[in-house]
């Protein structure tokens, strides 16, 4: 499985710091030894996404809750899947809303106000 972290640099180990670049960045560890973790991540360089092989200590990451919420939705979807019958089927909880429908807003005895920038008048 793969593992998600977040690279913050700790201000009090200066080894194995990450450059400024990939401060509050999420990457995927490829490789891990004693004392570091080798992370991959996406940098931007002009208008191309280069995918970076990075080494950091660990004191400079931490486990990434990004797919966090993707799990427990497919942990949650597959025991419904198990659970329904084909002929019930039952509206997935993320379906978009239908549009409000047409309506006038009225207002009694408010005056309309018009809003308009201050012209700007050079003072010499």
């Amino acid at each position: 499985m793969v593992t998600f972290v977040d690279i913050k640099g700790c201000g009090a180990v200066t080894k194995g710091m990450p450059y400024k670049a990939y401060h509050g960045k999420t990457g995927r560890v490829y490789n891990v030894t004693k004392r570091a973790v080798g992370v991959i991540v996406n940098k931007r360089v002009k208008g191309r996404i280069i995918a970076k092989k990075i080494n950091l200590r660990i004191e400079h990451i931490s486990h990434s809750k990004c797919r966090d919420d993707f799990l427990t939705e497919s942990r949650r979807t597959k025991s419904e899947e198990g659970r329904k019958s084909s002929r019930n089927l039952c509206q997935h909880p993320k379906a978009p809303v239908n549009p409000r429908s047409a309506h006038t807003v009225k207002g009694s005895g408010i005056q309309v106000e018009e809003v308009c920038p201050i012209r700007y008048e050079f003072i010499a």
